[in-house]
């Protein structure tokens, strides 16, 4: 059973960054080559939206459209992990940032398509 630990979030002040990392582990007759990745975050109140995303051959990214130019996803195959840089924050960047992958996928923002999530890591963006 593939498992999924993000890491990394924190309180920042506006215009900083933080990287968050999501490392996953559980690999049984398995690879994490074979995954495809996705970052979402949820802010209180609100819905789970997609950050970005990343092809199981990392060839093929995406961002939401208000991450773009900031956020930078990467993956780290030897070591298992994906990562999710994040730059010029702002106070709407705030919330819940889930790790979720799904094997053989694609690079999309659905989360009906994931099949597994992480617990999540909490990003605060205040002066």
């Amino acid at each position: 059973q593939l498992q999924l630990m993000e890491t990394g979030g924190g309180l920042v002040q506006p215009g900083g960054s933080l990287r968050l990392s999501c490392a996953a582990s559980g690999f049984v007759l398995d690879r994490f080559v074979f995954y495809a990745f996705a970052w979402f975050r949820q802010a209180p109140g609100k819905e789970r939206e997609g950050v970005s995303c990343i092809t199981s051959g990392g060839t093929i990214t995406k961002y939401g459209d208000s991450m773009k130019g900031r956020f930078t996803i990467s993956r780290d195959n030897a070591k298992n992990t994906v990562y999710l840089q994040m730059d010029s924050l702002v106070p709407d960047d705030a919330g819940v940032y889930y790790c979720a992958a799904q094997k053989f996928g694609t690079c999309d923002f659905s989360t009906q398509i994931y099949n597994y999530w992480g617990q999540g890591t909490q990003v605060s963006v205040s002066s």
